[in-house]
């Protein structure tokens, strides 16, 4: 059973290499209750809730890809960011608990600022991958 220590960690180690804040997080968010409760709760404690970016998941629209998920969400994530909107997590009847307080995109949100964009991919034995994309401004 994952603990969401690695993603903590994981979470931590991306973010010591940028310096504005999180807009957006493309989570790693299966769908499974134990892992998106567990994801949850490392976001929690990364973030804290109040400075808890956007969150939901691209794999409620596309289904996992396995070992093409990350590079999938890597490109939902630029094109976001490109296109200023952020997709939703689609087919959420109810939130678990676990969720209270965090903002979990449930509908389209378009006219977004997005600058700082975190994708999250948590794998299989503790297979932990996350990436930060920041907008060139140059």
């Amino acid at each position: 059973q994952p603990s969401g220590e690695g993603a903590v960690r994981c979470m931590q180690q991306a973010m010591a290499t940028v310096h504005d804040k999180i807009d957006y997080i493309n989570a790693h968010g299966t769908g499974t209750p134990v892992g998106d409760t567990r994801e949850l709760g490392a976001l929690r404690n990364v973030f804290g809730l109040d400075s808890m970016p956007w969150v939901s998941s691209t794999k409620s629209l596309t289904g996992h890809a396995l070992g093409a998920a990350g590079v999938n969400e890597a490109i939902y994530s630029l094109l976001m960011m490109a296109e200023n909107f952020l997709s939703a997590s689609a087919n959420i009847m109810r939130l678990d608990p676990g969720a209270e307080g965090i903002p979990i995109v449930r509908e389209r949100q378009d006219n977004m600022t997005l600058n700082t964009i975190m994708s999250n991919s948590f794998g299989f034995g503790g297979t932990n991958a996350t990436l930060v994309f920041q907008r060139y401004n140059g």
